[in-house]
């Protein structure tokens, strides 16, 4: 017996929207990702190699943060500055401006690089953390591996000039997705103006966050700047509003003013063009599917993780969800056990397909109760 449920959801959309089919962005590259589906809303040779310059900074703190979260660092262990790391406490430097010998908190060199964009701060945590740069390097490398970010390879912890620290837009969209999924508490910081260090022989330095969306009216929380001469403008950038995040990631801009420009174009063009819709909410009950010879009739089924997907207005298509199985599905039934698959089709292509678990054990009626099902069966169909 096969029996199939549909649960179809319309998506219409009831105001016009202008095509944006030659939408570009003034960049070398380019990727706009949505981030609770994971779908790339635009792209522009992004798989193209650049130099991450500073935005190599998020990969330093996500080694820190998955330090901390495993209870192997922190917040308040302090690091001694060695003269490597004070010789880049100078003018001309993105600089916290530590001293030789000065101990400082892992809070205050974190805040050093995430906020003022410190390369001293860099080699602090990293000499920290590995014994030396060269060893944090390495297992900078190793995670950007393990995050499937296949065209990275870090050579120090701060992105400044080296022929060896190199990336792609989408992988630092990677590393960026994953530090605001995994470390969402340590993320806030990112969206941080400003950073006060009370220094060693002299007054306190304040300097303001160098993320220029920070301080535009958008709902930017982050993340990080970056700038060689090589490269010219970089800009990882992220957005919350209204229950949906996305993620923007452009090198080679112009100028300045272009990188804010253009990020801030990026996140717009997102916003504005595409819907997220929540299709499912992980280990929470979906739908119910019926049982056959089960102490309850039917069963809640649930998927293990949350499932979004992005629609984009202007096409004004159908999006349908289906519940399939061979059922009714008989009992026993296992907690946790597969008894049937959602699928997810757009304009008429399947886009996804998932796993339904039983949300609970179903165990089976004995055996005068089987009987008596059975005959109701026979004579009346009716399970």
């Amino acid at each position: 017996m096969f029996k199939k449920l549909n649960l179809i959801i319309l998506i219409f959309i009831l105001f016009a929207s202008k095509s944006f089919a030659n939408f570009d962005v003034k960049a070398k590259t380019a990727i706009i990702q949505d981030y609770h589906s994971g779908e790339i809303l635009f792209e522009k040779e992004a798989d193209l190699s650049i130099y991450p310059a500073s935005m190599t900074k998020i990969m330093t703190s996500i080694i820190a943060f998955d330090l901390i979260k495993s209870g192997d660092l922190s917040m308040d262990e302090k690091f001694i500055i060695s003269e490597k790391a004070w010789r880049l406490s100078t003018a001309g430097y993105s600089s916290m401006f530590i001293m030789v010998g000065d101990e400082v908190s892992v809070e205050n060199l974190l805040k050093g690089i995430i906020i003022a964009s410190g390369n001293d701060a860099c080699i602090a945590l990293a000499e920290g953390i590995a014994g030396t740069e060269e060893e944090f390097s390495i297992l900078m490398t190793a995670k950007a591996k393990e995050l499937g970010m296949d065209n990275t390879n870090f050579s120090n912890s701060s992105g400044i000039n080296h022929p060896d620290n190199n990336s792609t837009v989408r992988d630092i969209m990677i590393m960026s997705r994953y530090l605001i999924k995994e470390h969402p508490e340590f993320y806030k910081m990112f969206a941080e103006k400003e950073f006060t260090w009370d220094r060693t022989g002299g007054d306190p330095i304040t300097q303001g966050n160098r993320n220029p969306l920070l301080y535009k009216n958008l709902g930017a929380d982050g993340i990080k700047t970056g700038y060689l001469a090589v490269e010219k403008y970089s800009l990882a950038s992220s957005i919350e509003r209204n229950g949906r995040r996305l993620i923007a990631v452009g090198s080679g801009f112009n100028s300045k003013n272009a990188r804010s420009k253009e990020s801030t174009k990026m996140l717009t063009y997102g916003l504005t063009n595409f819907d997220l819709v929540k299709i499912t909410e992980s280990n929470k009950p979906f739908q119910k599917i019926d049982v056959w010879l089960g102490k309850e009739d039917t069963v809640d089924v649930y998927t293990q993780e949350d499932i979004y997907k992005t629609i984009k207005k202007a096409k004004k298509k159908l999006l349908k969800v289906s519940v399939n199985y061979d059922g009714p599905i008989e009992a026993p039934i296992n907690k946790d056990q597969k008894v049937a698959t959602l699928k997810v089709v757009y304009d008429q292509e399947l886009v996804g397909e998932y796993d339904l678990l039983a949300l609970k054990e179903i165990k089976k009626v004995n055996f005068f109760s089987r009987l008596l099902k059975s005959l109701n069966y026979l004579i009346w169909g009716d399970v």
